[in-house]
């Protein structure tokens, strides 16, 4: 599976970005697909996930409310929502998926630049 995300770029606080990130190959053995941020000097964290094995989406408590996640059937294409953004959200975003739970996240997308201005 490769996977293509995009979207980022500067926006300032309050306002809104749609990440996407465009999935290949195996997508038919996709059971999860995820968002995942790092700001600098600051460890990857967890942002959403969707999955279409039963589960429900899940969001961190910090973007809960703000961020949407969404992706068609195909698992072809996920979507974030960014809205309410905050200088806290400024980040590398990474989309990521995995083929089963709880398995970890296998493949990882290249990586798209968010920046929030205060």
């Amino acid at each position: 599976v490769q996977l293509q995300a995009s979207g980022g770029g500067l926006v300032q606080a309050g306002g809104s970005l749609r990440l996407s990130c465009a999935a290949s190959g195996r997508t038919g053995s996709i059971l999860e697909m995820g968002w995942f941020r790092q700001a600098p000097g600051k460890e990857r964290e967890f942002v959403a996930a969707i999955n279409w094995g039963g589960r429900p989406t899940r969001y961190a408590d910090s973007v809960r409310g703000r961020f949407t996640i969404s992706g068609d059937n195909a698992k072809n294409t996920v979507y974030l929502q960014m809205n309410s953004l905050k200088p806290e959200d400024t980040a590398v975003y990474y989309c990521a998926c995995r083929f089963d739970w709880p398995a970890m996240y296998k493949y990882w997308g290249q990586g798209t630049q968010v920046t929030v201005s205060s």
